[in-house]
């Protein structure tokens, strides 16, 4: 239902609601910082207004912003929702939370409020974003805007009922709205502007007064309790946090099969992709395929591992599978029922997942370096002096003289494995992968104190 139905039902609800029996408001209360757990929290509200048949959500905001990603998404539920929506200012919606209330059908603020000053700003120091970020705002404010539509003016012209250029004014200080700012400053609106300019419908001191302006006399208030899982799952849903979680799978993948046996990083990989999956199942937010999907690539990479030789179709599907169960769960995690998958939910979840790529490579490049700590590296490089009066001796270099002698595999060659020559054993490597027990081999060469084979084809062999 487009923002035009919405108003137009919003008056009809008013206007029959001195007879109405009861009126349901459902209200969302969002006076924290916007981020993953805001948004866990208005997608859980939306659900249970609609379980209880509501007739009006009211949102109940006092937040200085946050992360535009998660503001996006509320901003796109309350734009989508399918009853009327009403904003209560209640002191402040600044930056995240201006787009918010922007995306209500109605706006009242508490006399003292103020509402704007939407500029994109960075995290750390709090400077402003270059200005590939502030023209995505921009058109994110405009559209917003643009989505009430128009009105009739008493001349029976149409004009904005929200102005899209002074929302634009919200972000850039470059944008002049003759009567209201110059272009060397950013808006923010006092109650009074924001009436007088069409971005509020009045001033309220409580809830109460909101309803009472609205001419809604009989009614029943339901607020959304957020429950402790909830903020957990918010937070585990961070995309901050899910890139780690990937990055954790990924990373304990590669330095299992880099190293097998390690065990540890086993242990990592399972409980990151426990943390990753299990929010997003208990939220009812990722579709049971997705999990399947992830299983099935888990049970690929270990016949991989463990049954079949080689790195082949099983390893290679496996990680295709495990990387679309990991997209299509974060795709699925941006994405709203209303909307359904849209570009901007599978750009959020690609670049997710391409920064949790990064961290791997970074991670792996740290810990397997010179930098990285020694427990790690022992497993893949020498960690200490081989001293003669330690007991070592150096490399016994006889073995050269079995280069060009046919053997026998006394193992299977993974590929490393035993070979057998004049009826003594010796460790080999093959040279063309995997090789099994039993099989006539060939010495090709003699390195770094390693003999090296290859399969031969006939049966025959020399000396063995």
């Amino acid at each position: 239902m487009n923002h035009l139905l919405l108003s137009i039902a919003l008056v009809i609800l008013t206007g029959i609601s001195s007879f109405a029996a009861n009126i349901k408001v459902y209200v969302l209360r969002i006076d924290d910082e916007i981020g993953s757990t805001t948004w866990q929290y208005t997608r859980n509200a939306l659900i249970e207004a609609d379980k209880q048949n509501a007739d009006m959500l009211l949102v109940h905001l006092n937040t200085y912003g946050g992360e535009v990603l998660h503001a996006d998404s509320i901003r796109t539920a309350l734009l989508h929702y399918s009853k009327p929506v009403v904003a209560f200012v209640d002191n402040n919606a600044a930056s995240a939370g201006a787009l918010i209330a922007l995306a209500c059908d109605s706006v009242f603020m508490r006399p003292d409020a103020s509402m704007g000053a939407a500029t994109v700003v960075n995290g750390v120091d709090g400077a402003a974003m270059p200005d590939k970020y502030q023209s995505y705002m921009r058109a994110m404010m405009r559209a917003t805007a643009e989505s009430h539509g128009k009105v009739m003016k008493e001349d029976s012209t149409m004009q904005w009922r929200r102005n899209p250029l002074v929302a634009e004014a919200m972000v850039d200080t470059r944008i002049e709205v003759p009567g209201l700012i110059d272009s060397t400053k950013v808006l923010t609106f006092t109650p009074d502007e924001a009436i007088k300019w069409g971005f509020a419908d009045g001033k309220a001191e409580s809830i109460k007064d909101v309803l009472n302006q609205l001419n809604v006399k009989e009614y029943s208030i339901e607020q959304y309790q957020p429950k402790w899982e909830t903020t957990l799952i918010g937070f585990l849903t961070n995309p901050a946090v899910q890139a780690i979680l990937i990055t954790l799978i990924l990373g304990g993948l590669y330095f299992e099969m880099h190293s097998p046996g390690m065990g540890f990083p086993t242990v990592v990989a399972c409980t990151a992709a426990l943390l990753y999956f299990l929010p997003l199942c208990l939220g009812g937010v990722v579709s049971a395929w997705v999990v399947v999907l992830f299983a099935i690539g888990i049970v690929l990479m270990l016949l991989e591992l463990f049954v079949i030789p080689g790195f082949g179709i099983c390893g290679i599907s496996g990680i295709a599978a495990m990387g679309v169960a990991i997209i299509a769960a974060l795709i699925q995690s941006f994405s709203i029922p209303e909307t359904g998958v849209t570009m901007n939910a599978i750009g959020k979840a690609i670049g997710t997942f391409m920064a949790a790529i990064l961290l791997t490579v970074g991670l792996a490049w740290y810990l397997t370096s010179r930098y990285g700590p020694k427990f790690v590296r022992r497993h893949t490089e020498l960690m200490k002096s081989q001293l003669v009066e330690d007991g070592y001796i150096g490399v016994d270099t006889s073995m050269r003289e079995y280069v060009g002698h046919e053997a026998e595999a006394a193992t299977d060659m993974r590929p490393g494995g035993k070979i057998i020559i004049h009826n003594q054993e010796f460790d080999a490597v093959s040279e063309r992968g995997y090789i099994a027990e039993g099989t006539h081999v060939i010495v090709t060469r003699f390195e770094n104190a390693q003999l090296y084979v290859v399969p031969i084809k006939h049966s025959h062999h020399h000396e063995c």
